[in-house]
């Protein structure tokens, strides 16, 4: 009887479920096995990079030399900054301060923007360089046009000039490049779409410390897009 009372007197507890705690841990234990299957997902992307790595390290070594590790630092503050912005969200949504989730959220959401805009401003002078993938690898810099030699020979060493030889394959790194960043950019844009929409709900008011669980799960999926980052960002712009 009490059940069919709680149903009958809150819009956030669904029919198949007994009480808001059964629901919580419900949906919790569900974000955690999307979780995995996102971890999967990303563990081949890593996978070919450790394969790639080993078998063309000159290539990784000679290519990280054309991302921009300044922009990816400012990345990768901006991500941790977001992170702590949005567990205070959670906090906020937890204790029924509404200002402050409302806040919280619009700040993660606007560090998500930042992110996006500086990610642009490095895809745009790769694809301005030619420095992409495959068949598109067009180096446009003189600097940047492979002269044949194998990079094993060189292992990377400098010309007279300073000027790194080129090793073969260069074109190997940035079809990695591409598909990793490119993939966790493509989450950060679903995280944003998430918190666009909890930015909406906290604003009608409807979280507070009796039903905050659409929050403590967008903002577990928003630690993993951190997260992720956290791996690529010394893999991909800090190579040595």
């Amino acid at each position: 009887m009490s059940h069919a009372v709680e149903h009958a007197h809150d819009p956030h507890l669904q029919h198949h479920f007994a009480t808001r705690k059964q629901q919580a841990e419900a949906g919790k234990l569900g974000m955690w096995l999307f979780l995995a299957t996102e971890i999967l997902l990303f563990s081949g992307l890593f996978c070919a990079y450790a394969v790639y790595r080993a078998n063309h390290p000159e290539v990784f070594i000679y290519a990280h030399r054309f991302l921009d590790s300044t922009l990816g630092g400012i990345n990768t503050l901006v991500l941790i900054f977001s992170s702590f912005t949005m567990a205070w969200a959670v906090r906020a949504a937890q204790i029924g301060a509404q200002k402050a989730l409302q806040v919280l959220l619009a700040l993660t959401l606007a560090c998500g923007f930042g992110f996006l805009g500086i990610k642009y401003v490095e895809y745009h002078h790769k694809w301005k360089e030619g420095l992409l993938w495959g068949k598109r690898y067009a180096p446009q810099s003189q600097a940047h046009v492979p002269t044949g030699q194998e990079g094993a020979a060189t292992h990377g060493r400098e010309t007279a000039h300073d000027v790194p030889v080129v090793p073969k394959n260069v074109h190997l790194f940035f079809g990695i490049y591409f598909a990793m960043t490119g993939l966790h950019g493509l989450h950060v844009v679903a995280g944003m779409v998430v918190l666009g929409w909890l930015l909406l709900r906290a604003r009608r008011g409807e979280f507070g410390s009796h039903y905050f669980t659409p929050v403590d799960l967008g903002g577990l999926y928003w630690h993993l897009v951190d997260l992720v980052w956290i791996f690529l960002f010394p893999l991909l712009y800090l190579i040595h």
